[in-house]
């Protein structure tokens, strides 16, 4: 197997679905001959040109109704938000239409979109440039919403995200495009949306993650039962819409002492819908109460390093709470 970045991956999945199917085209801001100011379609518009990759002007409630209309005519778009907190003047396309086509046309419609975000915090992107926004959309019925973590599941999720007839949201944390390598098959394939990963087996603890985040844990854990003998058990949601039920609850009974982490605010996040499944289902099992940690209820990151150090998780962070949640 091939082994590449995580932004390899990204350009992969859509330079093969691109070849595969005609219908499938790009469109966003900077993404044709200059590839993305992120360089996530460097290639594309010399391969397939300006009619299947388009630069669009600085409107992204233009960019996804565009992409929605397009979608209903029976084409499939991949809209580029260049970073995800843009996205907020496009929420009303996404929410009130894309997110609806099919229940409002009682089936008879759909709407196979991607929208592709960039988020969370690289350092010194401050306000506009590190939000996570992704809990705005995840109770909004007829999304579906992902968040991969390796080039293999970056790859896999986003092609099925090609490939599915309704809306995807596709968050991609842009620390993860760069740090992270991993091995992807050399031939087609797909990670099915809505099936979270065990990323590490353990017996102790149990963390839930998603995103970067997912790397930090495993970093934490293999010190934790190198230096004190925790045995942490990872669980990476991959979907946070819809999330994986089973899988969470599985990982959660296997342990009872469970802890959630993500990037985005604490209050709102996915972690609250994932402890009320918990909670629900495997109350008397637990030994613990379930943790969440998170980063502070402010609107995003702060621009002075020492702000930005206090905001964002790092693997130090999680390590403390792991160790919190076994002790208990």
């Amino acid at each position: 197997m091939a082994v590449i970045k995580y932004i390899e991956a990204i350009v992969s999945a859509m330079r093969e679905e691109m070849r595969r199917d005609d219908n499938v085209f790009v469109l966003g801001e900077d993404v044709g001959v200059r590839g993305g100011v992120l360089n996530t379609t460097k290639g594309l518009y010399q391969e397939f040109g300006e009619m299947r990759v388009m630069d669009t002007p600085l409107a992204e409630s233009g960019i996804v109704g565009v992409a929605v209309g397009a979608a209903m005519y029976g084409l499939r778009p991949i809209a580029e938000m260049q970073f995800a907190d843009f996205v907020f003047p496009a929420t009303n396309q996404i929410i009130s239409e894309a997110a609806r086509v099919r229940y409002r046309s009682n089936n008879d419609w759909q709407c196979p979109l991607v929208v592709r975000l960039p988020y969370g915090a690289t350092g010194g992107g401050a306000l506009y440039h590190s939000q996570c926004p992704e809990s705005v959309f995840v109770g909004t019925p007829g999304l579906k919403i992902v968040a991969p973590s390796t080039p293999y599941d970056a790859k896999g999720l986003l092609k099925a995200a090609i490939r599915d007839n309704d809306p995807v949201l596709y968050f991609e944390h842009k620390k993860c495009y760069l740090s992270q390598t991993g091995e992807v098959p050399d031939g087609d394939y797909i990670v099915p949306i809505g099936k979270a990963d065990v990323k590490r087996e353990g017996t102790d603890i149990t963390v839930i993650t998603y995103g970067l985040t997912v790397h930090y844990a495993l970093q934490a854990a293999e010190e934790l039962h190198k230096e004190e003998g925790i045995s942490a058990h990872i669980l990476d949601l991959r979907t946070l819409q819809p999330l994986d039920k089973g899988a969470i609850l599985e990982s959660a009974a296997r342990t009872g002492k469970i802890l959630i982490v993500h990037e985005d605010n604490k209050t709102g996040g996915v972690g609250g819908e994932v402890a009320a499944i918990i909670a629900e289902e495997l109350l008397f099992e637990l030994d613990a109460p379930i943790m969440r940690l998170c980063p502070p209820d402010v609107p995003a990151v702060g621009m002075n390093p020492p702000m930005e150090k206090f905001f964002l998780l790092n693997k130090d962070k999680i390590k403390d709470e792991m160790r919190k949640l076994a002790l208990y």
